[in-house]
């Protein structure tokens, strides 16, 4: 989609802001990009620093959306992928038009997970259950509303694209110590969750594996 009809190519600079453990940063880096990892949390910071170790394309920074530390019109894309939702939307709008440069754009993307299905169903509402933040961080309220609040009104497109992952009980359990608003490791919330989660998984899983299904949603423009 960045290729196709934004104009990125192996030359352009790229801030990716929230970056995590640099999953969206490695997509950007095998397209030929320079990456910026903004990211304010410093153990996901780190683990991104050794995920992408030797890569001299990589620039790991320690930032947040609002006050990135890049310098002014300095990159061509400003990426967020399921980090959005806990910008200060209007002082991250100020922060990216100061470091893009004239034209550049802007992509914010979420993988929405699927609820459909008995075991997911159930993973949904072990999160209402006992992840008190889940609520409060659900990426999806960023609706059609909050898009024109941010790019201005129709001055931005979505596309929609289904993936999935087949995962193992280690990696289950994996992806919920790695999401934001999980029970803290260690707490009571997060050792009944982790023995209801393993329960389901032994009673739904196919061959030591289950699904989760997403739809993954990228909000494409440029700031007015």
């Amino acid at each position: 989609m960045l290729k196709r009809e934004c104009g990125l190519k192996e030359e352009s600079k790229v801030a990716d802001i929230g970056s995590g453990t640099g999953i969206l940063s490695k997509l950007l880096l095998d397209a030929g990009c320079e990456v910026f990892g903004v990211e304010p949390n410093a153990e996901m910071r780190e683990a991104a620093e050794k995920q992408l170790a030797g890569e001299s394309r990589f620039h790991s920074v320690d930032g947040r959306a609002e006050a990135t530390g890049l310098e002014d019109a300095s990159v061509d894309f400003v990426t967020a992928a399921q980090s959005f939702h806990w910008f200060d939307i209007r002082a991250a709008k100020l922060e990216f038009r100061r470091i893009l440069r004239p034209g550049g754009w802007v992509m914010l993307a979420w993988n929405e997970r699927m609820t459909e299905g008995k075991f997911l169903g159930a993973y949904e509402a072990l999160l209402k259950e006992y992840a008190p933040d889940y609520a409060k961080v659900d990426y999806r309220r960023m609706d059609e509303s909050v898009m024109d609040s941010f790019f201005g009104a129709g001055k931005w497109r979505m596309e929609t694209f289904f993936n999935q992952q087949w995962l193992d009980l280690a990696g289950v359990l994996g992806r919920l110590d790695s999401s934001s608003y999980a029970p803290p490791p260690g707490s009571e919330a997060r050792k009944r969750m982790g023995e209801e989660l393993k329960a389901l998984f032994n009673e739904y899983n196919r061959d030591g594996r289950t699904p989760f299904r997403y739809e993954t949603k990228a909000y494409v423009g440029k700031l007015d």
